[in-house]
C-alpha cells in the first residue's frame, strides 16, 4: 500500500487534507524531542547558559543552558526533509521553502552567537531586516513571501487592488521584523513563546489547508510539532531554553507563512491574520513600547513591563501566567478560523 493510501485508511475521509500536515507535525515532534538533550549538552558544554543574577527581570532560579533553538531548527528541517517528498515527490522543495530554511538557519546561528556574545539592539536590527529582504528573492509560481498590495476598502463589496511597487520589499521586511522580534522578547517565561507558536502555527496550518495550500499547511504543522516537542524539556521548570536563536527562527518562520497563507484569502479577512494570530506577542510589544516612550527610556531597554511579568507581579505563578496567556491566543485563534469558515 502507498503512503497515501496507509494514511488514507489510518486517518478516514473525515481528515481529508489535514494528513500529511499531521504526519510532519508527528515526525518534527518526534525529532525534537531527540534533539533537544543533545543542544542541551551542547550548550552546557560551550557556556551558553542563562544566569538569573545578571539582572533582576529574569525569573527563574538556576543557571539554565540556551540553544533550545537548535533543536526545534533541527526538527522542523528533518520533519520536511522526510514528509515533502512523500507529499510532493516531483518538487518538494520550492524557492521560498528553501530561503525560509536556509535564512532560518543563519537567523539561529545569529541567535546562538547572540547568546554568548549578547549583540548590540543594532546588530539585531540589521540582521534581521536583512533577513526580511533576502527572503523576497526566493520564489517561483508555488509562492512568494513578499506583501505585494492591498485591496482596499478592507470590508466594501467592492475593493480595488492597490499594489505596493518597490514600497513591497521595505514593507515586507518591517512586517517580518515586527513578527520575529515580537516573538523574542515574548520569551521571558518557561513555555510562553513555545506554546504561542504551537498555536499560531497550527492556526495557520488550519486557515492554510482550508484555503488550499496544503504545503503551507505542512510546514506550519512541522512548526507546531516542534514547538510541541520543545516545550516537553521547556514547561516550568524549564530545563533548557529557546534562546534568541529559536524564539526568533519561530517568528521568522511564522511571519514568513503567514504572508504566503494570506494570500489566497479574501482581502478583508487577510488583515486579520496577523492580526489575530500573533495577537499576544504584538499588544505585549506595543504596550511595552508604548511604557517604555512614556517614560522617556530607550524602546530596546530590557525591564519587566511585559504582560508576563505583570501578571506574576500580580501573584501569579509562571504555570498560571502561561496559561492565561495560551488561552487568550486560542480564543483569538479560534475566533479567526470560525470567522474565515463563516465568511471566507
Amino acid at each position: 500500500m502507498s503512503i497515501d493510501g496507509w494514511l488514507a485508511a489510518a486517518t478516514g475521509d473525515f481528515m481529508d487534507g489535514f494528513r500529511y500536515p499531521l504526519l510532519g507535525m508527528a515526525v518534527a515532534l518526534v525529532f525534537t524531542l531527540v534533539l533537544t538533550p543533545l543542544a542541551r549538552k551542547l550548550a552546557l558544554a560551550q557556556g551558553a547558559v542563562d544566569d538569573p543574577t545578571r539582572d533582576d527581570r529574569r525569573v527563574h532560579k538556576e543557571p539554565t543552558p540556551r540553544w533550545g533553538g537548535m533543536a526545534i531548527f533541527g526538527g522542523v528541517a528533518l520533519a520536511l526533509l522526510v514528509v515533502l517528498p512523500l507529499a510532493y515527490p516531483h518538487s518538494p522543495f520550492p524557492p521560498y521553502l528553501l530561503g525560509i530554511l536556509g535564512i532560518g538557519a543563519v537567523i539561529v546561528v545569529m541567535g546562538a552567537v547572540d547568546d554568548l556574545k549578547q549583540l548590540s539592539a543594532k546588530w539585531q536590527l540589521l540582521y534581521l531586516l536583512g533577513a526580511g529582504v533576502a527572503i523576497q528573492f526566493f520564489y517561483d509560481s508555488v509562492g512568494r513571501v513578499k506583501i505585494q498590495g492591498i485591496e482596499t476598502p478592507f470590508f466594501a463589496s467592492e475593493q480595488q487592488w492597490t499594489a505596493f511597487g518597490v514600497w513591497a520589499v521595505p514593507i515586507t521586511a518591517v512586517y517580518i521584523f515586527v513578527i520575529t522580534k515580537t516573538m523574542d522578547t515574548i520569551d521571558g517565561i518557561d513555555g510562553l513563546a513555545a506554546g504561542i507558536a504551537a498555536i499560531a502555527a497550527s492556526t495557520l496550518s488550519i486557515i492554510a489547508t482550508y484555503e488550499g495550500q496544503p504545503r503551507v499547511a505542512l510546514v506550519a504543522a512541522a512548526t507546531a510539532g516542534a514547538s510541541i516537542g520543545f516545550l516537553r524539556y521547556n514547561y516550568n521548570p524549564a530545563k533548557v531554553f529557546m534562546g534568541t536563536g529559536g524564539a526568533q527562527f519561530l517568528g521568522f518562520v511564522l511571519a514568513s507563512l503567514s504572508i504566503v497563507g494570506a494570500l489566497k484569502t479574501a482581502a478583508a479577512l487577510a488583515i486579520l491574520v496577523p492580526l489575530l494570530v500573533f495577537a499576544v506577542p504584538l499588544f505585549d510589544a506595543m504596550t511595552v513600547v508604548f511604557r517604555r516612550i512614556a517614560s522617556r527610556q530607550p524602546i530596546s531597554q530590557a525591564d519587566k513591563r511585559h504582560l508576563h511579568h505583570q501578571l506574576l507581579q500580580r501573584g501569579l505563578s509562571q504555570r498560571q501566567a502561561v496559561w492565561i496567556l495560551y488561552a487568550v491566543a486560542v480564543a483569538l485563534c479560534g475566533a479567526l478560523i470560525t470567522i474565515m469558515r463563516v465568511y471566507g
